[in-house]
């Protein structure tokens, strides 16, 4: 059923308009194609269109759904369009060079190492939350959020050192 819009007149009261037992038929039929099931989806209401357009975890990027274990080493391209958790593991001072980060994407960075790290981007601006540094005698989670995506990109970024335990 195509959306049923109510003829509310040109004027108040005009006399123009629907009368308001059809407006509220055409009100009713909108909700009950709505409640039913079948959605807005780009403005028209059907079920195939709905199905098409339905984000479920299957149709979202890697950028939002996949783990990148980088391995070992001293260099690491931590790539944005690639995963949303990353780990790693520093065997000597680490650089982390930023690339196709989207604004408000965040993205996980689990590292261990004990070692400097530097996060790197041309034209790139980095910013830490908080007071924690980096902990290289044990696990971190370092949280990175793109604030600006544009040719001088900005990040935010906050460390917690972490250790397994069960009991929350």
């Amino acid at each position: 059923m195509a959306k049923q819009t109510i003829n509310i007149g040109t004027t108040a009261n005009d006399g123009t308009g629907d009368p308001i037992r059809s407006a509220f038929d055409k009100t009713n039929d909108n909700f009950t194609e709505l409640y039913d099931g079948a959605g807005v989806a780009d403005g028209s209401v059907t079920t195939a269109k709905l199905a098409d357009d339905s984000v479920t975890f299957a149709k979202l990027s890697d950028r939002y759904t996949a783990l990148s274990a980088l391995g070992t080493g001293s260099t690491f391209a931590l790539d944005f369009s690639a995963a949303t958790t990353f780990t790693a593991t520093a065997n000597a001072n680490a650089t982390f060079t930023f690339s196709n980060a989207k604004q408000g994407q965040v993205i996980d960075l689990i590292l261990t190492g004990n070692y400097t790290i530097t996060f790197s981007q041309t034209n790139g601006t980095f910013n830490k939350v908080g007071s924690t540094d980096y902990d290289g005698s044990t696990n971190n989670l370092i949280q990175i959020v793109c604030t600006n995506d544009s040719a001088n990109p900005i990040y935010m970024y906050s460390v917690q050192p972490y250790a397994s335990d069960p009991t929350p």
